[in-house]
């Protein structure tokens, strides 16, 4: 039988017991974690340990460790990051090596540990209206910055044998509202979309996964946001390009109403190949698998490739990496 075609979060830092029998009943493709989860490296490894065990297959475990205030993993354990723009704002000229740097050194922390997709780059654009939930955490004020800058965190990663997502596709950065808490609604010509924010998603369409965005593109939809929406995943396919495995952002935040069985069926008609949960709370994964089938068709073809990219790390020195990203920071500062 083939995996569900979910993805959600457990509770806590150990499966109980009565998560280990649901998972295993469930079979979700994959999983995604959360500080809730974390306490310590042993403690993780164990954990990302038991979650296969409890599907019986080596099925993709995510995160988000994006750095500042999104990162999952922290001190004492592990490195902290600053937030995308500020450290690319630092490297300057550099951002693409500094860039490549940090998403190896991030996978070389997530591989240790079993984790083996980061929910990371993020391609949203940077404007003058982007929410603080938003602005920080991407990697340039221009498309052009935002997709070379992209391509080399992606890279990095692929290289330290850990799975990219791009995320908010098609574009989170024009929104003045947080999608957590509210439903953010662009009115924005879709010609303006076509020449800014699509286009960080279309030169990294090659990617394996995307994860949409809670939001309305009135030039595109003006009832429905990106991961409910034939039109704005029609766009995502056909406009921008992209190929790959499409999963939901996180069907319990606040800019979705309705039932979870009607958020995911939803959903899934409208073309996302993947239903992401993430706050592990059983009562709401319930109603979602109701509505979710197993994965089949195009949507297995594409979870299949993206998990065939996934290999041994390439050979990595640690301290070598630190030194080489200092020296690309004090240079951006002396240079």
């Amino acid at each position: 039988m083939a995996p569900r075609a979910a993805i959600f979060g457990c509770l806590g830092p150990v499966l109980s017991a009565e998560e280990t029998a649901f998972f295993r009943d469930a079979d979700p493709w994959g999983f995604i974690l959360f500080a809730r989860n974390i306490e310590t490296p042993d403690q993780l490894r164990k954990l990302t340990a038991q979650l296969r065990d409890a599907v019986g297959r080596d099925a993709p475990i995510l995160i988000d460790q994006e750095g500042g205030r999104v990162a999952r993993l922290r001190p004492p354990h592990w490195r902290e990051w600053d937030a995308a723009l500020d450290f690319a704002q630092r490297a300057g000229a550099n951002a693409p090596q500094a860039m490549h740097l940090r998403g190896r050194m991030i996978a070389a922390e997530l591989h240790d540990l079993g984790i083996d997709v980061n929910c990371a780059p993020m391609l949203d654009v940077a404007t003058d209206d982007s929410h603080d939930i938003i602005l920080n955490r991407c990697y340039g004020h221009d498309p052009e910055t935002v997709a070379v800058n992209g391509r080399a965190l992606a890279e990095g990663q692929l290289a330290g044998g850990v799975l990219p997502i791009i995320k908010h596709i098609p574009g989170h950065g024009r929104a003045s509202l947080d999608s957590h808490f509210d439903l953010p609604k662009l009115d924005t010509p879709l010609a303006d979309l076509q020449a800014s924010d699509f286009v960080p998603f279309s030169r990294l369409s090659d990617l394996p996964m995307a994860m949409t965005a809670h939001i309305i593109y009135s030039a595109i939809d003006p009832q429905n946001c990106a991961t409910l929406s034939p039109a704005v995943i029609e766009v995502i396919r056909q406009d921008i390009g992209f190929g790959g495995l499409l999963m939901t952002d996180d069907l319990s935040m606040k800019a979705l109403s309705g039932s979870f069985e009607a958020r995911t069926a939803t959903a899934l008609t409208a073309g996302c190949d993947v239903i992401l949960h993430c706050n592990g709370e059983r009562a709401e994964m319930e109603p979602i698998l109701s509505e979710t089938p197993e994965l089949s068709g195009l949507a297995a073809t594409r979870a299949q490739a993206a998990l065939e990219l996934r290999h041994t790390p390439e050979p990595f020195d640690a301290t070598q990496a630190e030194e080489a990203l200092a020296l690309l920071m004090e240079d951006a500062v002396h240079g």
